[in-house]
C-alpha cells in the first residue's frame, strides 16, 4: 500500500462470497431471520427533539460492566443486520449493548425540521454525557457503521477528552462527495436507490407533518440520487448551502488525526458504497488510529467461513477483540 498509516487487514472473505455484491447483500440475506429483544428508552433532548435508544438491557445502580454504543448507517436502525449482528455479540461477551437512533430512524417520527446527517453529532455529544453522568464507573466504547461511522470520527475529532476507551469506526464514507458519485455508478445505482427511496419516504411524512413546509414534495419525487436528495433537502434544513458545503463540512477524513482515542478503522477495497481511493488518502495519522483495510468486504459485508451453512461474521470477531484489548 501507498501509505504507511494504512494496515493489511486479516479479514479473508468466504470462498463462496469474494464477490463484493455477493459480501454486502449476503450479510443482510443470511441475517433476515435474526432475532434480537431490545428494551427501548426515549431520551429528551435540549433543542425538544428525542431520539430512541434500543439496550441489551438496562445497566443498574453501580453498574461496571462495559457499554457499547452503536450508531447505524443511513436509513438504518437497531433491525438492521448488522446492528442485530453487533447487538448480540456484545450481550454474549457479557457487556451492555445500547444503539442511539438518529432523529426521526426510530419507530416515530423526530418533532423538528432538522434531521440528521454525516457530520451531525449533537446527539451523541449529548447522549455521551448522559451515559458518563449515569453509569460513571461503566467503561465505554463506541461502534459506527457506515454513516455511523463518519459521524463517529468527527465527534471524537471535536471531543479530545471524550470518555470513550476505544472505539471502531466501520465502512465509513469519509469523503462524502466521492462516496456520493461512488454510489451513482454502476450495480452501486441499486443500492443508492434503495437508500434514496427510503430518505424520500420519511421526508414525505415530515412535509406532510409540517416541520419542513419549505420542500416540494413534486420536487423531492423527481430526486434520483443520493447527491439530490442532499442538495435538496439534508444540506438546507441542516444549515448548509448545498451539497457540496454540506460534504465538505461533515467528511471525517480530514479530521482523523485530531482524534485521541484508540480507533481502529475498518474499510474493504472493494466497497461498492464508498470511492476507495479517496477514504484511503490519509496520511501521518497517530499511534491511536489503526487504519485497516482489506480488498474484500463489500459494505458492511465481511463474512468469512468455508462453510456455507455456518457463515462466520467476522466485523464482530475482530470488533470484540479489539474492543477486548481496551476495555
Amino acid at each position: 500500500m501507498s501509505y504507511q498509516t494504512l494496515f493489511q487487514s486479516e479479514f479473508k472473505p468466504a470462498w463462496w462470497l469474494t464477490n463484493p455484491h455477493l459480501q454486502t447483500l449476503g450479510a443482510k440475506y443470511l441475517r433476515r431471520k435474526e432475532q434480537l429483544n431490545t428494551i427501548t428508552e426515549i431520551l429528551e433532548l435540549p433543542d425538544d427533539d428525542f431520539i430512541e435508544l434500543a439496550w441489551t438491557e438496562l445497566p443498574k445502580t453501580g453498574n461496571t460492566r462495559p457499554i457499547i454504543v452503536l450508531l447505524h448507517g443511513l436509513a438504518g436502525s437497531k433491525d438492521s443486520h448488522y446492528a442485530k449482528g453487533m447487538l448480540k455479540a456484545i450481550k454474549k461477551q457479557g457487556w451492555i449493548g445500547v444503539l442511539m437512533h438518529f432523529r426521526g430512524c426510530g419507530k416515530q417520527q423526530n418533532r423538528q425540521a432538522s434531521s440528521y446527517h454525516s457530520g451531525d453529532t449533537r446527539d451523541i455529544t449529548f447522549l455521551t454525557n448522559v451515559l458518563n453522568h449515569r453509569y460513571s464507573q461503566s467503561p465505554l466504547a463506541l461502534i459506527g457503521f457506515s454513516l455511523g461511522g463518519n459521524v463517529l470520527t468527527r465527534y471524537l475529532a471535536e471531543q479530545t477528552s471524550s470518555p470513550y476507551q476505544a472505539a471502531i469506526a466501520i465502512c465509513a464514507p469519509l469523503h462524502l462527495a466521492s462516496c456520493s458519485t461512488r454510489i451513482n455508478s454502476g450495480f452501486s445505482k441499486i443500492y443508492q436507490q434503495y437508500l434514496v427511496d427510503m430518505l424520500k419516504a420519511s421526508t414525505q411524512e415530515k412535509i406532510a407533518l409540517k416541520l419542513i413546509p419549505q420542500l416540494c414534495t413534486n420536487k423531492l419525487a423527481r430526486i434520483k440520487t443520493i447527491w439530490g436528495f442532499d442538495d435538496y433537502v439534508t444540506a438546507p434544513i441542516n444549515g448548509f448551502n448545498n451539497a457540496e458545503h454540506y460534504y465538505q463540512q461533515a467528511s471525517g477524513r480530514d479530521v482523523l488525526a485530531n482524534i485521541t482515542s484508540p480507533c481502529l478503522i475498518i474499510h474493504a477495497s472493494d466497497d461498492p458504497f464508498l470511492s476507495h481511493q479517496d477514504i484511503i488518502k490519509v496520511h501521518n495519522l497517530p499511534k491511536n488510529i489503526r487504519f485497516e483495510v482489506s480488498s474484500n468486504g463489500g459494505h458492511v459485508g465481511f463474512i468469512a467461513g468455508n462453510n456455507p451453512l455456518k457463515p462466520q461474521f467476522w466485523l464482530e470477531q475482530r470488533s470484540i477483540n479489539f474492543l477486548e484489548n481496551h476495555l
